[in-house]
């Protein structure tokens, strides 16, 4: 990686067109590419040669006074023995060192792990010839000594002649020493480019790695030499070395091995083949008649597994006497499926696997660590539900095994195991523990070098301007699904078809007309795909049978302290190591949350126990009140929910599988059907059975499968196949399959070739999207389950939620808004009374959420905890002098204190949040007065508790405005919490029709567009020009709901909405809402926009309230005489005992807002203040 620019698979090209018999490939301390390369060699008719190039440290170097110096020798495998000395050596030179140090093993190490293995020298870089060059012949014939020991006549000097001045300072004494010692010669052409005039690309190359520039004076250079030279080119080069040449042919024959292709090697959890069946076979009757005592409590699960150990009549005998108890003839059915599932798992070799996911399970499930339901088609399983693999009844579900293990076709199983995200580690250390450290690895991820990456990399060593890079890698189109190389960006050209894409027709230009830009462009071009860094795959485990360095090369990860294997998922499972997925999904750390919460106040709950058919569930389903819902929480599924309205589990599976590009369109038919809008059609009568639930649509894989077992007599298992083919596209086996399809719809069901075709027609069409419903299902019990947290414990679903969520403030924001549109009260952080999560504490009439301090920004959850700890440990502060005394060391910077400051934390204990500011060093110093004075158990002259009582004179600050105060909440929530400034407008706003940016997101529509009246603050304003050269804006907006972006074409108002974003205006927007269809989330487009202040001022504004106290109306007397005047309304109502009440309308002359009415409330003996707005002559119209 960064260091040869050459693509294995390019090697095997080159050998081939060269006509090179054999071709070797050497990594530096690694073998990442030995399986890509040999496999590539293979194909060309090429032999590989397999090998490193290690880094070996100098026996004595440390002895002599110098720095640890690592030479370098080139090793290649003869044999097995060979390739696993190889492993061992590469996976030494990584684990046996600190991660600071680059791999290296020492000579001596070398020693007992020889066998198998070719050594060459290491041309210039290696211990020989740097010592000849030093001029230390004495020590570089000790050295050769020593590898002879080693290696005997498998050890052969290397000369290379690629240009560079060491090959000439040592090449004289390397052949004399070759000759000495009777020590072959090899000749090699240390080739890290494939052509020449690739040697710029290489070079870069070299300075991207090295984090320098091409005109940086010392940096590493690449030689011009060092790429695949021709064989007449070579024999002309070592035409005086005729004998180093033939014995490159030598070395060949010597090293004609590849590494096999391994059985998967597990660890036995019982002893061998035979014992694992049995154990498979007790465990899931065992785990199965657990599972099914919860549809017959009648019996005991002793019973159910001695009545399933039975076979045939003896069977049935005993499940007579068992339905005298409540069971129910279903039980022969789960009976002979276990029996089904279990003769295949055992006859394709796979108990132990099936054992050894069950065991690390078990371990989570005994450990209180959530496991998730299932994912993928491991749910279809019976023998995975019963050893609690899964979490879900296959034959209640409709599931099918085949769909997982397929009978007719042998390939390893694989379950997708869903931890709790936070404990996920603890599982896997426990494999580590069980299996032997040296036995359980992770899995490499190689990071290649893309079009945008490679071309900044390019920029920044060519010093080109970042904003001039920039701008080039923002015209590459660079969709997740479809990312463009920059080949094709140049050319234009993508799947055959040729683009009119304005920014890809700029970059050709760019290129056409700028000399620099192709400079980097060309540049970029021959590195990207090359690797560039490695990384960890985020869930893959391997488990082997014994030390896994025996068969597959390790490394480290700095950020890891697991080993990590060189080869990647492609290639692992090949050396015989079985992949086992651990994920981290974050919904199962939020349930396992809330439940907690929910403990603190006394309920437990056992989410495995519920039903599916909780009314309420589907109450909240129908709404489309479904932020934070797994799997139901984007604007489209909620607008979806909304439209179908689902009543039964089935129904949320079915969502599931279809909100996806292209099921997605059979959305509304679906949605019609299901309320009787249309009417429900089946292909053929003989479908209705397994389209019943899905109204007559294909939906799942399954259904495809079981189509094919109906109509034409397929196997479950040879059903899986026409999927599979169905899905490739072959056309080969899509002929073969569609004749026996029509033949067995003839034999079968008597239907005849044309419609049997139309049938296939249609099987096919749908085949190509159909989703896997038993992973669908999985997911969906894990939305109900959320869905069903909300609907009954929404205080403690949002606080856990939220937990999950703490450091994204967009996220908080959805759920602050969403939770408030519920009439969940959100609690200000305090810091008596949060802790650093979010928590739920009872109020006088309910439950609230209260913020989390460590939710603030800046402030960070390890402080937090010690402060909330010092909080628990001796009781709550009690001034902020008292909480400054006590503050941990290290939990209270300036910036945690005016981050808590201006959330509001401290307002329990002062109120005024500028006041608090202003005394950040008054507080701060008596901070680290306190930590000293406990650190040194002094105390001051008249004792820490005397101290204490005099307190801090603190001064005083004007208190901030009500706008300032909301900007400051917003700095450091990453939003508006308590209130937002378009919130000050809300009755102009509202008598204007004006909707939140939620509410429209959410409410059910049709596709097309529609207007509506929003009102928003301006945040920032792009100023872009149409093809025509029309200006237009892209502006950001917010509101109290969330944040959204839309655009504005109409001319006359872009200077406007740079001007409001500057100010940070709020506007009264007239726009257009245009949804491509009912299920996706609408664009917005602004066609008007006013300044709601501007609004205000024509509307008339009414302000009513009412008065039980005489002191009231003083204060209310006093604050409307010096109030500001405008034209607003004063109505009040006074109460004047025994039900008696007298209207009294006190001036239309008065300044009216939202501020003013929050104050009017705080008085004592006023209540019920409402502020409403009369719109006036020159309102805005409000869209159809």
């Amino acid at each position: 990686m960064l260091d040869g620019a050459i693509d294995p698979k390019a090697i095997a090209k080159l050998a081939k067109e060269r006509k090179f018999p054999a071709a070797a490939l050497c990594d530096r301390n690694g073998l990442y590419a030995a399986p890509t390369f040999a496999g590539a060699c293979k194909g060309s008719g090429v032999q590989p040669i397999i090998g490193t190039f290690l880094g070996v440290g100098r026996p004595g170097a440390a002895a002599q006074g110098q720095d640890r110096v690592i030479d370098w020798i080139a090793l290649f495998a003869q044999n097995d023995a060979g390739w696993m000395n190889l492993c061992h050596h590469v996976s030494r030179a990584h684990l046996d060192r600190p991660i600071e140090m680059e791999p290296n093993v020492e000579l001596e190490s070398l020693r007992g792990y020889t066998d198998g293995l070719i050594c060459l020298t290491g041309g210039n870089e290696g211990a020989l010839a740097r010592l000849f060059a030093d001029g230390r012949p004495e020590e570089a014939e000790r050295y050769s000594d020593q590898l002879q020991a080693l290696f005997g006549d498998r050890l052969y000097i290397e000369i290379t002649r690629t240009g560079e001045p060491e090959e000439d300072e040592s090449e004289e004494d390397l052949i004399a020493l070759a000759y000495q010692r009777d020590i072959p010669l090899v000749a090699t052409n240390p080739a890290q480019f494939a052509e020449k005039q690739f040697h710029a690309a290489h070079d870069a190359m070299l300075c991207i790695a090295n984090s320098t520039h091409v005109d940086a004076a010392e940096r590493p250079r690449s030689s011009s030499e060092r790429w695949v030279k021709p064989a007449d080119m070579m024999a002309e080069l070592f035409a005086d070395l005729p004998e180093a040449l033939a014995n490159t042919l030598v070395v060949a024959q010597r090293c004609a091995y590849a590494p096999p292709r391994r059985k998967p090697l597990l660890p036995s959890l019982a002893g061998d083949r035979e014992g694992e069946a049995r154990m498979l076979a007790d465990d899931s009757r065992l785990g199965l008649a657990k599972r099914l005592m919860h549809y017959w409590p009648g019996t005991t699960e002793q019973e159910l597994a001695e009545a399933m150990a039975l076979k045939g009549e003896e069977r049935r005998a005993a499940y007579e006497i068992l339905h005298e108890k409540g069971v129910t003839e279903d039980f022969l059915e789960y009976a002979d499926r276990l029996d089904f599932e279990v003769q295949i798992i055992v006859g394709m070799g796979f108990p132990g696997y099936f054992l050894i996911v069950a065991d690390f399970i078990k371990w989570a499930n005994d450990n209180g660590i959530p496991v998730g339901p299932g994912r993928g088609s491991g749910a279809g399983s019976v023998v995975a539900w019963a050893l609690t693999i899964t979490g879900l009844d296959p034959l209640k579900l409709g599931l099918l095994f085949e769909r997982f293990l397929n009978p007719e076709r042998v390939s390893m199983p694989d379950f997708d195991i869903d931890f709790c995200e936070t404990r996920r580690g603890e599982v896997i250390r426990y494999v580590q523990k069980k299996y032997g450290h040296d036995h359980v690895a992770q899995i490499i991820t190689f990071g290649k070098m893309k079009a945008r990456a490679v071309l900044r990399d390019c920029g920044r060593i060519l010093q080109m301007s970042y904003g001039r890079v920039d701008s080039l890698c923002k015209m590459v189109p660079n969709h997740p699904t479809d990312p463009w190389t920059l080949t094709e960006t140049i050319s234009g050209r993508k799947f055959q078809g040729v683009t009119k894409d304005p920014p890809v027709a700029e970059f050709r230009r760019e290129y056409d007309s700028d000399a620099e830009v192709r400079r980097l462009v060309d540049l970029a071009v021959q590195l990207e795909g090359l690797p560039r860094n490695s990384s960890t795959h985020a869930a893959g485990v391997v488990i082997g049978d014994r030390p896994l360095a025996q068969l597959v090369p390790l490394y480290r990860d700095p950020r890891s302290d697991m080993p990590v294997t060189q080869f990647d998922m492609k290639y692992v499972e090949d050396t015989g190591l079985v992949k086992f997925d651990f994920l981290g999904l974050k919904t199962l750390s939020v349930l396992r949350k809330a439940g907690d919460l929910l403990e603190r106040r006394g309920i437990t709950i056992d989410l495995s126990t519920l039903g599916w058919d909780d009314p309420a569930v589907y109450d909240l389903l129908k709404r489309g009140d479904t932020v934070g819902v797994f799997q139901l929480e984007s604007e489209g599924m909620r607008r979806t929910l909304a439209a179908v309205k689902p009543t039964n589990f089935g129904d949320i599976i079915a969502l599931v599988s279809l909100y996806r590009p292209g099921p997605m369109d059979n959305i509304p038919l679906f949605g019609q059907r299901k309320n009787g809008l249309a009417a429900i059609e089946y292909p053929h009568e003989k479908l209705a059975g397994i389209l019943g639930e899905t109204y007559g649509i294909f939906v799942y894989q399954e259904q495809v499968m079981q189509a094919a077992q109906i109509l034409a007599g397929y196997s479950l298992g040879d059903a899986d196949l026409l999927r599979r083919a169905m899905g490739k596209k072959v056309q080969a086996e899509m002929d073969m399959q569609r004749q026996r399809f029509v033949d067995g719809c003839k034999t079968v069901s008597g239907i005849e070739a044309a419609k049997a075709n139309e049938l296939f027609d249609l099987i096919d069409k749908f085949a190509g999207y159909g989703f896997n419903k038993s992973h669908a299902a999985a997911y969906a019990l894990l939305a109900y389950h959320t869905a069903w947290f909300k609907a009954h414990y929404p205080h403690e679903f949002y606080a856990a939620a939220m937990c999950f969520d703490m450091h994204q403030s967009e996220k908080l924001a959805i759920f602050v808004d969403d939770a408030r549109r519920n009439g969940i009260e959100l609690a200000a952080p305090d810091i008596n009374r949060s802790e650093a999560e979010f928590i739920v504490e009872e109020t006088e009439e309910s439950y609230a959420v209260r913020y989390a301090l460590a939710g603030i920004r800046n402030v960070g959850e390890k402080a937090m905890d010690a402060i909330v700890a010092e909080r628990e440990a001796n009781g709550p502060f009690e001034s902020l002098d008292d909480i400054f005394r006590r503050a941990p060391a290290g939990s209270m910077n300036r910036r945690q204190l005016e981050s808590l400051g201006a959330a509001g934390a401290f307002d329990s204990l002062e109120p005024n949040r500028a006041k608090v500011l202003a005394n950040a060093d008054t507080l701060l110093a008596e901070a680290d007065r306190s930590s000293r004075e406990r650190n040194s158990s002094q105390h001051g002259l008249f004792g820490g508790e005397d101290h204490v009582e005099q307190g801090l004179r603190l001064v005083d600050a004007e208190p901030w405005s009500r706008m300032d105060q909301m900007a400051k909440e917003r700095e450091n929530f990453g939003f508006y919490f308590a209130a937002h400034p378009v919130e000050q407008y809300r009755a102009v706003a509202s008598a204007n029709g004006a909707r939140t940016y939620s509410s429209l997101m959410t409410a059910s529509g049709s596709a097309g567009r529609t207007g509506a009246v929003m009102a928003a603050m301006v945040e920032n304003v792009q100023r872009r020009k149409t093809k025509r050269g029309k200006d237009f804006v892209l502006a950001d907006f917010s509101d109290q709901s969330g944040n959204f972006s839309a655009s504005c074409f109409e001319e006359s108002m872009v200077d406007n909405f740079v001007k409001w974003a500057k100010e940070g205006a709020c506007v009264l927007l007239q726009v257009e809402l245009d949804s491509p269809s009912a299920d996706e989330p609408p664009r917005v487009t602004v066609r008007s926009g006013r300044p709601l202040s501007d609004v205000k001022a024509d509307a008339r504004m009414v302000l009513t309230l009412e008065i039980d106290r005489v002191e009231a109306v003083n204060e209310l007397a006093l604050l409307m005489r010096t109030g500001l005047r405008g034209g607003g309304e004063v109505i009040a109502t006074l109460q004047l005992g025994e039900g008696r009440t007298q209207k009294v309308r006190l001036g239309r002359d008065f300044a009216l807002d939202g501020e003013f009415a929050e104050h009017l409330e705080s008085i004592q003996g006023i209540s019920n203040v409402s502020l409403t707005a009369k719109r006036g002559p020159e309102r805005m119209a409000i869209a159809a």
